[in-house]
């Protein structure tokens, strides 16, 4: 599926809390971003924060009021096609959520679901996306689509898509800026969040005898117990984004994925797409991406995380390449994405 079905060129508004970051909806949202303007569509960014064309206030995760009806309005002027990446699935912002899904009645819109309301015990008291004419869903996982349909969403999946040959990062002077020698190094490459069980990973490092580098920072209120983690931890903790995040790769020697849930769970792609042997803990959504043919070491076999760490993994890196190629290679992202273009009437 490499031949993109090209669909009326049109003007296309993408639209979140917050873009051009390097949180997973960011990251996602500029895949679809590129796919867009592959099929020759003119892309329209807007968002309350970060990096966009349009940026307008009360539209943020953290905006305690909603955008004003006649910004946002001005916002989506002119565009055929409205994607809304996340804020009509996880509700941080209701004000903002409700004045677009006001904005976009009768409108084609393509609605990105990242996270859903319900997957979050603080947020699960809340409405999660509904549906309308010309509206079409889409999700990142098959679990999602299922609990979108028990509460009356139809929803297509399209999973995370990557470029299976991504650049090759500088292992020597990431590993030199960290302060890193020959010990073994392990990557925690997401954010600190309590989800992200930190403290699982801390214990793996330990029990490898290797350093573990925390790359993202604390969010979401959870700084205090990660000093406490880290003060506890047997194993030595290294901290900061440095270099991009092909220098993390290409620098460490393990990736840990110990998250306790993931929509998706990009680094455990991403680890496969740079090479690098990965220690994975069993989030729901992981048996969706093992269902597609992966084969990944789980975090608690401390057996095989050493074995993998010890000799590369070459073999089994090397059969997950050619699934990740199969499946969700981003080359095949713009033929896909215009099948869901096409669904909304758009054009």
């Amino acid at each position: 599926m490499r031949q993109p079905a090209y669909a009326a060129r049109m003007r296309v508004a993408v639209v979140s809390f917050r873009l051009g970051g390097t949180d997973g909806v960011a990251i996602e949202a500029a895949k679809w971003i590129g796919a867009l303007r592959a099929l020759g569509h003119q892309v329209r960014t807007v968002a309350g924060a970060g990096r966009a064309d349009v940026l307008v206030a009360g539209l943020g995760a953290d905006d305690a009021h909603g955008p004003a009806p006649a910004e946002l309005a001005a916002a989506l002027e002119g565009c055929a096609l409205v994607v809304v990446e996340n804020v009509a699935s996880l509700p941080l912002n209701e004000a903002a959520r409700d004045a677009l899904e006001a904005a976009l009645a009768g409108r084609p819109a393509l609605f990105h679901h990242h996270d859903l309301p319900w997957q979050r015990p603080a947020l699960a008291h809340r409405r999660g996306p509904r549906a309308a004419p010309r509206w079409v869903h889409v999700t990142i996982n098959e679990r999602s689509r299922v609990e979108l349909a028990a509460r009356g969403v139809p929803a297509t999946t399209l999973y995370n898509h990557f470029a299976c040959d991504p650049p090759r990062g500088r292992r020597a002077a990431t590993r030199a800026a960290l302060g890193v020698g020959h010990e073994t190094l392990a990557l925690l490459p997401s954010r600190a969040l309590a989800r992200k069980d930190v403290g699982a990973a801390l214990a793996l490092a330990g029990d490898l005898g290797a350093t573990l580098w925390l790359r993202g920072p604390a969010e979401d209120g959870y700084g205090a117990q990660l000093e406490r983690l880290v003060a506890a931890s047997a194993a030595p903790v290294v901290r900061g984004a440095v270099g991009s995040i092909h220098d993390a790769y290409a620098a460490c020697d393990l990736v840990v994925v110990s998250s306790t849930w993931e929509g998706f769970g990009n680094p455990v792609i991403e680890s496969i797409t740079h090479e690098r042997p990965l220690a994975v803990a069993p989030y729901p959504v992981l048996a969706e991406l093992r269902a597609l043919g992966l084969d990944l070491v789980d975090l608690g076999d401390l057996a095989g995380v050493a074995d993998a760490v010890r000799t590369g993994d070459a073999a089994r890196l090397a059969h997950n390449r050619a699934v990740v190629r199969q499946h969700i290679d981003l080359a095949d992202l713009p033929a896909r994405l215009a099948l869901l273009v096409a669904a909304t009437g758009a054009g």
